[in-house]
């Protein structure tokens, strides 16, 4: 009944995903696929349909692979509950507070990693520039300051592995049979818990997750439970962010051109390469009944996927859609941040990190991608380079 859904492999999604989902959208914009073990919605009507109706597609399901790592959060419960567990930390994210509290921050750090490459003429952004951004970022906005950034990317790197092992594949983030977590995941995030209590406890009455636990709505547990997904979020997707911005544009020197000459055009050219790769190439529900949904007939519990990297290219909405344009009119109306009552909290401060990221790196004359070096985006759920290799006229 979906037999280009049947025929499609992880590999087919690691790598360039991007001509199989154009056959699933325009053909079986719902399909069954066997490698994910559930539904895959690559239109971007449907997937709107899901990500809104939160009643029928819950991510409230005891399969969810990231509350098994770090315990129920804003990230895995629905109705009431999610409310309860998001509000707290909701307004240090609205995009006053991130302008007044944290451009300065972020600008600083950006051009200060930039210029500490600078002499080289050459770097890895992934882990020189991207990741360590992302971090002192989480660890400003969390209150662990005085954590090594080596040791916040160390628990990052083990939870990641930790919830992409229970897929039983690299990176998909999709459930297996309860245990499956290894131990790495679990020992970075009982290090993790334990440096963001004392962070509470403390009584820095600046801190985020004071401010959170003084609320009286969470416990200090739930309170860790949440801000460890913000944790794992702001630093995965951002790096990713980041990461892609700068490989989309590096690899259209036209395209490069026209930010140099017009730097307004910066902020559309983040839009169009989360647009065209979001860091999340998708996010999981559940049915919580049978339901039709496009093509399909739903079963209660069966895991329905939402490709935000389809709906990014879906033609009904974007002209063109494979190309990367920096002043596309409507390249905003992306899912990368998905959509509904889980949309992305970390949204602004995300847009905020990379467009300081992308400033500081075009201050380098001659900036390109290494030649010798074949970094695009990969992965099933997250997407990014590996590695990003780039040269640069160093002075």
């Amino acid at each position: 009944m979906f037999p280009i859904g049947s025929a499609v492999t992880v590999a087919d999604l690691e790598g360039d995903l991007h001509p199989v989902l154009r056959r699933l959208r325009a053909d079986e914009p719902v399909s069954w696929l066997p490698a994910l073990g559930g539904w895959l919605v690559t239109s971007r009507d449907l997937a709107l349909r899901v990500l809104r109706d939160s009643a029928s597609f819950t991510v409230d399901d005891p399969r969810f692979s990231t509350a098994r790592v770090v315990g129920p959060s804003m990230l895995s419960l629905d109705g009431a509950e999610h409310k309860r567990h998001r509000e707290p930390f909701a307004e240090a994210f609205r995009l006053a507070e991130v302008e007044a509290g944290l451009r300065e921050f972020v600008g600083a750090r950006a051009g200060s990693l930039v210029s500490g490459l600078a002499a080289a003429g050459r770097a890895e952004l992934r882990r020189g520039l991207a990741g360590p951004l992302a971090v002192a970022v989480v660890a400003e906005v969390l209150g662990l300051g005085d954590t090594d950034p080596q040791v916040v990317l160390s628990w990052y790197d083990e939870i990641v592995g930790a919830v992409s092992a229970m897929a039983g594949q690299p990176a998909t983030g999709h459930a297996t049979p309860a245990g499956a977590a290894g131990t790495g995941g679990s020992h970075a995030f009982r290090e993790l818990s334990e440096r963001l209590r004392q962070t509470i406890d403390s009584g820095r009455g600046d801190s985020l997750l004071a401010a959170a636990a003084r609320t009286g709505g969470l416990s200090s547990g739930q309170v860790v439970s949440n801000a460890a997904v913000l944790a794992f979020g702001g630093i995965e997707t951002t790096e990713g962010m980041i990461c892609n911005a700068v490989w989309y544009l590096l690899s259209d020197p036209g395209q490069i051109r026209a930010v140099i000459a017009d730097p307004s055009l910066l902020a559309n050219a983040v839009e169009e390469s989360l647009r065209l790769e979001p860091a999340a190439a998708v996010v999981d529900r559940y049915a919580a009944a049978d339901i039709a949904l496009g093509p399909a007939q739903i079963r209660r519990g069966d895991l329905v996927t939402v490709s935000l990297a389809g709906a990014g290219r879906d033609p009904a909405v974007f002209a063109d859609p494979d190309r990367f344009d920096v002043r596309r009119a409507n390249a905003r109306q992306h899912l990368a941040f998905a959509h509904g009552p889980h949309f992305c909290l970390g949204a602004h401060l995300a847009r905020l990190e990379a467009q300081a990221a992308v400033r500081a790196l075009l201050r380098l004359p001659g900036l390109r991608l290494d030649p010798a070096r074949h970094d695009a985006p990969r992965g099933v759920v997250f997407r990014k380079p590996a590695a990003l290799h780039v040269l640069w006229d160093a002075p």
